[in-house]
């Protein structure tokens, strides 16, 4: 038997290093039931209209920001209930599948909160790593 276990989704940073979106329409409504990868909301931030989907599958328990308010990447925006069996498996630990811890948080690293984890970006992934550069050649030597 399983329990249910609420999770919260936090803004994303949808890249372009932009801290702040507008929640323009919710896609779903409480008490609606999400898959993973559903459309659940559409925010506009300064470059773009975006859908955002769903990390989980589960019941939405709570829309936290209404319609029209801008928010900073972070902030928490849903709440979904998903079943703890079905959260053990995202997590890997029985080898389910669904997202990857690191694909289901979401870090600001404008405070340096990231603890070691990589932001993700929707549509991206996570950053493997920093990004190298080529050593640039000095003139010829003649």
């Amino acid at each position: 038997m399983s329990t249910a276990t609420t999770r919260t989704f936090a803004l994303p940073d949808v890249g372009e290093g932009l801290t702040e979106a507008e929640i323009v329409r919710w896609l779903v409504a409480e008490g609606d039931t999400v898959a993973v990868n559903a459309p659940i909301v559409e925010i506009e931030t300064a470059k773009s209209l975006v859908e955002l989907p769903s990390p989980w599958a589960g019941r939405v328990e709570r829309l936290l920001v209404p319609e029209g308010l801008t928010v900073d990447v972070g902030t928490a925006i849903i709440a979904v209930g998903v079943a703890a069996d079905a959260d053990d498996a995202s997590q890997g630990r029985d080898g389910g599948a669904g997202p990857s811890r690191a694909e289901r948080e979401v870090v600001d690293v404008r405070d340096g909160a990231a603890g070691g984890r990589s932001a993700v970006l929707v549509g991206y992934g996570v950053s493997q790593g920093a990004p190298s550069r080529r050593r640039r050649r000095g003139p010829a030597a003649a």
